[in-house]
């Protein structure tokens, strides 16, 4: 179910750094850091399991990075 909910969440994010570049960078933060979040109190578990419960939110993090960074990307790209 996370992981439905994280690639939906990637494309409404690339479709809005695509449309508004610079509007998309305050929603990209925000989930980036409820994501960070999560992942400090999934990292507090003791030993490597802590780090098997953070690595989903670390990763997914970086998924919504790179999902806003290609729409802006994309959208300089355009020649209009």
């Amino acid at each position: 179910m996370m992981i439905v909910g994280i690639v939906a969440v990637c494309a409404v994010l690339l479709v809005l750094a695509f449309v508004l570049p610079r509007l998309s960078r305050h929603p990209q933060n925000g989930t980036q850091r409820t994501l960070g979040a999560g992942g400090q109190v999934a990292g507090k578990a003791p030993g490597p399991l802590g780090r098997l419960l953070r690595k989903p939110f670390s990763s997914s993090s970086r998924a919504i990075g790179r999902s806003g960074a290609a729409g802006r990307r994309t959208r300089g790209r355009m020649p209009f």
